[in-house]
């Protein structure tokens, strides 16, 4: 059996996955979002049911896939150690945000000043 690092190297098993994590979809559902042929779709939805990554209920004539998150738990638990790398680069990026935001703020009052404000407190200075 693949480990769950090996199902989601495939790019075409992420997209599929990243598809079911909005909400459930068909086999052509998913073949018209992903533009693969309707073999390619079945053989990797077939490969992530096996894995536990998916599971499948019947709707009338249609088959629907919906994802099971359980299996990603073992490539959180993986991430945990090198959350610390980007937690700080988060942090930055807010701050840097942040100070975006004052700016244009500052800016946006200066721009609502009344036409010739600016005039009449220099005459009067």
């Amino acid at each position: 059996m693949e480990s769950v690092f090996e199902i989601i190297a495939e790019p075409n098993r992420r997209a599929i996955l990243s598809l079911l994590a909005s909400s459930q979809q068909s086999v052509g559902e998913i073949e018209r979002q992903l533009r693969m042929p309707q073999p390619t779709v079945s053989k990797h939805l077939r490969v992530l049911r096996e894995a536990g990554f998916v599971e499948s209920t019947v709707d009338a004539q249609r088959r629907l896939y919906r994802l099971k998150p359980e299996p990603l738990q073992e490539v959180v638990a993986w991430l945990v150690p090198f959350r610390r790398f980007w937690s700080a680069r988060v942090d930055a990026l807010e701050r840097h945000l942040d100070r975006m935001d004052e700016a244009t703020t500052t800016k946006r009052k200066a721009r609502k000043r009344p036409r010739g404000a600016n005039r009449e407190r220099d005459k009067s200075e």
